[in-house]
């Protein structure tokens, strides 16, 4: 065995530990990187959708979309 070796239960305990331990903090480290990119993500989507409609208004879509509904509530379709 080299010196590295566990030589008895309590330092393979040890060692385990360890390792369980930085596992546990990567894994910490990753989720927080991924929980700060879905937010990223979310806040692009919200400012995507923002600007969807704005194009929608400034192209008179929305209006269409407006008066399409008032005319199909009022029969005149």
């Amino acid at each position: 065995m080299s010196e590295k070796d566990p030589k008895t239960s309590q330092d393979l305990t040890v060692v385990v530990q360890s390792l369980l331990q930085q596992m546990q903090d990567k894994f910490q480290t990753m989720s927080e990187q991924i929980i700060g990119r879905i937010d990223e993500m979310s806040m692009r989507i919200d400012d995507l959708e923002k600007n969807i409609s704005d194009l929608m208004t400034q192209a008179g879509v929305a209006d269409l979309e407006e008066d399409i509904k008032v005319r199909e509530t009022s029969g005149t379709a």
